[in-house]
């Protein structure tokens, strides 16, 4: 969600200018009017007149016509903008950004983008999400493994590269004796192999047929949660292990 955030800042940015005496070419104008209005999400909450003016000539008749000074046109384009604003901060979890910064802190650009990618696909594509959600759980694991010098298979599945991961870090299971902290890694276990059994079910990782479930945005959400949540974990206990060497 957060691109498409950058893009309506900047289209917002645009079309003030544009109304303001700085004329503005069309071709950035429609690429961005574009990209939103074809979010099926966001399209309630964009201004109305984006739907109807297909270039910067058709608002340049509009604006001028509506309002006689730059304040007023200003306000006008701040407004009409303000619900798909508000919208984007809602969406932005606490939870969100606090993963986002654990990720950040990694040396691994395709871990935040993978992660960017299944945060801003939860509502408009959830199918799209949860293989995102799976494959950022993947591509940590890989990660500490690749960082601990340890070895796997390419193509191993990712229940099997997690329980790698796990016995690197020291949160398998049978590496522990207390109960309760072998239920809870246990249930992290749980976790990443539903993962990948809703990605096999609900996800667009595979071809369907005329049946076939369709995931809901819920889905999606719940998915990319739990993956973003055991992805910082499991970042966080390689950090504090490669601390202490």
């Amino acid at each position: 969600m957060k691109n498409l955030q950058t893009q309506a800042e900047k289209l917002q940015n645009l079309l003030i200018a544009h109304a303001t005496g700085d004329r503005k070419d069309d071709g950035e104008y429609v690429l961005l009017r574009q990209k939103l209005i074809s979010n099926k999400a966001l399209a309630p909450l964009l201004p109305q007149f984006l739907q109807t003016c297909r270039n910067l000539d058709q608002f340049w008749q509009l604006i001028k016509s509506k309002f006689k000074t730059y304040a007023e046109r200003k306000n006008y384009i701040w407004e009409e903008f303000n619900p798909l604003f508000e919208a984007f901060e809602q969406d932005s979890a606490p939870s969100d950004k606090a993963i986002t910064e654990s990720l950040g802190i990694i040396d691994a650009p395709y871990v935040q983008a993978v992660w960017a990618k299944a945060i801003e696909r939860r509502s408009s594509d959830p199918e799209g999400a949860i293989t995102s959600a799976r494959t950022l759980i993947e591509s940590v694991c890989k990660h500490i493994l690749d960082e601990s010098k340890t070895q796997y298979e390419d193509d191993a599945e990712l229940p099997k590269l997690y329980k790698h991961t796990a016995e690197v870090l020291n949160l398998a299971p049978s590496q522990h004796t207390d109960k309760v902290f072998r239920q809870i890694l246990g249930s992290c276990t749980s976790i990443v192999e539903g993962l990948g059994s809703l990605r096999n079910r609900l996800s667009d990782a595979h071809g369907k047929g005329k049946i076939a479930s369709k995931p809901a945005s819920r889905h999606a959400e719940l998915a990319v949660n739990l993956s973003g949540a055991l992805a910082m974990y499991l970042l966080a206990t390689w950090e504090t292990k490669e601390s202490n060497y």
